[in-house]
């Protein structure tokens, strides 16, 4: 079994691949669904997203589905006309129960929008759901697993290649191996600093998230193998530009 570990997207997944971006669209989406969402929706824009939730009648007035809400961010900051950001502290003070979050982020749902065009099996890890994002993967994996790292603004990100170290130590206690230099750096990070929260907070996304008042998400993420629900894709998609996520 290959392991592979991209520090940004590339393309090219031919088997089990699991996506992180840890700050904070991976974190969030384990928020939504352990808040009871039925499912996910990841958008190629913004467009897309409200163009789910707001349509148009015959006389010319929006009309609103409320099965959908929509969370998402630029810039770290809630997209306007979106009911919610993308901070998995609010998503967990709510109940998404019998609705659908319809995601649109920076750097996240671009980034499983990559891995589903050629993956076999796309799941959403994060630090929050390490343990159980990496046993079903191995579960799911014939061939190869890929962590890919969304990054951040097409950048290499400290905290999603920490939580790729962190993903690949579960795996390969789990079984034998063959590493790529990707994996060999991401294993290195995560034994050098260790502690979760000091890899985030000092992270460049992590600092700026903490100028802009949201260092509680930061925290919340840097939380490790708390939940056991991994967003899985469904093999079945039934729209354009729009990936389907259900809690596996």
């Amino acid at each position: 079994m290959k392991l592979r570990v991209d520090l940004l997207p590339h393309g090219g997944y031919s088997d089990t691949v699991l996506v992180v971006d840890i700050l904070r669209a991976t974190t969030t989406a384990v928020a939504y669904l352990e808040r009871g969402a039925s499912a996910l929706l990841l958008t190629r824009s913004p467009d897309v997203a409200l163009a789910l939730r707001d349509t148009t009648n015959a006389e010319g007035h929006t009309v609103r589905n409320e099965r959908y809400l929509l969370g998402g961010e630029r810039g770290g900051l809630p997209i306007p006309g979106f009911d919610f950001g993308n901070s998995p502290v609010e998503a967990a003070g709510q109940n998404f129960t019998q609705r659908e979050v319809v995601m649109n982020t920076t750097n996240g749902t671009g980034a499983a929008h990559i891995a589903a065009t050629s993956g076999k099996h796309v799941l959403l890890a994060s630090l929050v759901n390490a343990h159980a994002a990496a046993r079903r993967a191995r579960a799911l994996a014939v061939e190869e697993i890929a962590i890919v790292c969304a990054g951040t603004d097409e950048r290499v990100s400290l905290e999603d290649v920490y939580a790729a170290g962190v993903l690949a130590e579960y795996l390969l206690a789990m079984g034998e191996f063959t590493i790529d230099d990707g994996a060999r750096i991401a294993l290195t990070l995560r034994r050098n600093l260790g502690n979760p929260l000091e890899a985030l907070s000092s992270s460049s996304h992590g600092v700026y998230l903490e100028r802009l008042g949201l260092g509680d998400d930061v925290r919340w993420a840097a939380r490790i193998s708390e939940s056991t629900i991994v967003p899985t894709l469904e093999a079945q998609q039934t729209r354009e530009g729009v990936l389907r996520f259900v809690a596996g």
